[in-house]
């Protein structure tokens, strides 16, 4: 079968969603990183249309706003009222030419976000190959409750009517095949059959179905082409149907990831955007979201607990317990647990960022290390330098942002401070507890804290009676104690009478002749 290029796509999405209890139009409405708009556009674009077109009603301008955002190409019809799909399809024809355009159209859904490229692919070939007026996508389901059903005729397969669940027979019930609403049309006989739409029915309202009807009373043949999924022809009305296409879509695109040699440890707490990219070898670990255009390098880890926007992991790359916007992290580096890495942060490679720690718009130089509860803001650090504990780069006096720029080779003392803008030179130190506000030259030690001062009998006259004053009572008394007793032995020891060296030396003979020892006999 030989692949059909149609004259047009025409996506509907002029409706309200009132059933989403949104002040978001319904087809703005988002999963897995794109609008359901978006994803039925992203599927009409892979059959590469001579024209798109999207008609456009409720809240007009911001879906409108955000067609031109997402593809610039595409064009909009406007449907001022929702006076039903025939309706609607007819606004879009008048935007490409009354008399509609020569080849076949495709009309689809704008809450139809698990559609792909492949089934409309399969539809527009279908309609060319048995040469049909119009061919309807169906789809066989469990439970065909509440569709239209799809009524061929025997022999042929062509098909002879839609019927509303409420309509049908209990013999048309029993049929499991149904509308799936999305059609491939001739695009002349399209614009023909519209003109004879009529609005006299229960909602007052032009039906896009009433043109299969015209078309075979006409002589022109309407057939169906097959959903090889059910679940892709599923509209989206509500917040529960969301998170239900949501699931599925994930489903697909963890699989994907797997086939392409990810190894998800736990796919049912792994959720993935349709911008994610990966190479084989990544590992993600459970509890873990990859969302926007992040890309995993191979043997990079990632997870658990872990939610990374736009943010590219290089090969070999360890990040855990983190979360992350718009940073790279490069091949090797170890980031996590508890790290907050925001929009404009690179880590070069071997870098560590580690617990606790937070930075932005940070540049970090290979091999240097920030270890633990730090802030880094507006930065450039060098290679294979540390940062201790408990560091704060101060970079917003109130009105501004301002660098701090921190050589390679140097060692930070912990809790330190670098007001900026400020600069310390390569191979430079700092003592614990400095606040830099100075540039230090390069083999520098930055000593930058006040002298100790301590002020005795400070709680006992500021906060008496509480737990501390009795705490340092106590403490005290024991001090004074053991102080007493010291100079007690002291003074005990320097009143004893000392011995004479003719006393100790009888005393030693004494000893001697208590043990039996004799001199020894001369020869």
């Amino acid at each position: 079968m030989s692949v059909t290029r149609p004259a047009a796509v025409v996506v509907l999405a002029a409706g309200e969603g009132t059933r989403m209890k949104s002040a978001t139009p319904k087809v703005l409405h988002e999963l897995c990183g794109r609008s359901l708009v978006g994803h039925v556009v992203s599927a009409a674009r892979a059959l590469d249309p001579k024209q798109l077109v999207v008609v456009v009603g409720h809240a007009r301008e911001k879906v409108s706003a955000h067609l031109s955002q997402l593809d610039p190409g595409i064009r909009t019809a406007v449907q001022h009222e929702q006076n039903g799909t025939g309706h609607a399809v007819r606004m879009a024809l008048e935007e490409l030419g009354e008399d509609g355009p020569a080849g076949t159209v495709l009309v689809t859904c704008g809450d139809t976000p698990l559609l792909t490229g492949r089934t409309l692919q399969q539809l527009a070939d279908t309609h060319a190959a048995d040469g049909n007026a119009v061919t309807v996508l169906t789809a066989e389901v469990p439970d065909a409750t509440g569709y239209g059903r799809i009524v061929r005729e025997s022999g042929g397969g062509a098909v002879t009517a839609i019927v509303e669940h409420k309509d049908a027979s209990e013999e048309q019930r029993a049929i499991r095949e149904i509308n799936s609403g999305v059609f491939a049309f001739d695009g002349r006989l399209l614009a023909q059959a519209l003109g004879k739409v009529r609005t006299d029915n229960s909602q007052g309202e032009e039906y896009l179905t009433d043109v299969l009807g015209i078309l075979r009373e006409a002589g022109h043949r309407v057939g169906a082409a097959v959903a090889g999924d059910h679940r892709e022809i599923a509209g989206i009305n509500n917040r529960v149907q969301l998170a239900e296409a949501r699931r599925m879509l994930n489903g697909r695109l963890v699989e994907d990831a797997m086939l392409a040699g990810v190894t998800v440890i736990d796919p049912a707490t792994t959720w993935l955007d349709v911008g994610v990219t990966y190479e084989p070898d990544a590992l993600v670990q459970p509890g873990t979201q990859l969302l926007g255009s992040t890309h995993l390098g191979p043997d990079s880890e990632v997870g658990p607990n872990t939610r990374l926007t736009d943010t590219r992991v290089g090969a070999g790359a360890t990040v855990s317990n983190t979360v992350a916007q718009g940073a790279e992290i490069g091949e090797g580096a170890s980031v996590g647990p508890y790290t907050y890495l925001r929009p404009g942060t690179r880590l070069g490679r071997n870098v560590k960022a580690g617990s606790y720690v937070e930075m932005k718009n940070a540049e970090i130089g290979e091999g240097t290390k920030v270890p633990h509860l730090s802030y880094v803001g507006d930065a450039v650090i060098g290679e294979h330098s540390n940062i201790g504990a408990a560091s704060v780069f101060v970079n917003y006096d109130g009105e501004s942002k301002h660098t701090t720029t921190v050589g390679s080779h140097c060692r930070m003392g912990a809790d330190n401070m670098y007001v900026a803008p400020v600069t310390v030179g390569d191979g430079a130190y700092s003592a614990a507890g400095s606040v830099i506000t100075k540039d230090v030259p390069p083999g520098s030690l930055a000593v930058a804290r006040g002298q100790q001062r301590n002020i005795e009998g400070w709680v006992a006259r500021k906060r008496p009676g509480s737990a501390s004053a009795l705490a340092a009572q106590a403490a005290q008394s024991a001090d004074e104690a053991q102080t007493a007793a010291t100079q007690d032995a002291a003074r005990a020891a320097s009143r004893a009478p000392s011995e004479s060296p003719s006393e100790a030396a009888e005393t030693t003979r004494s000893t001697e002749g208590a043990t039996g020892q004799v001199p020894a006999e001369e020869g």
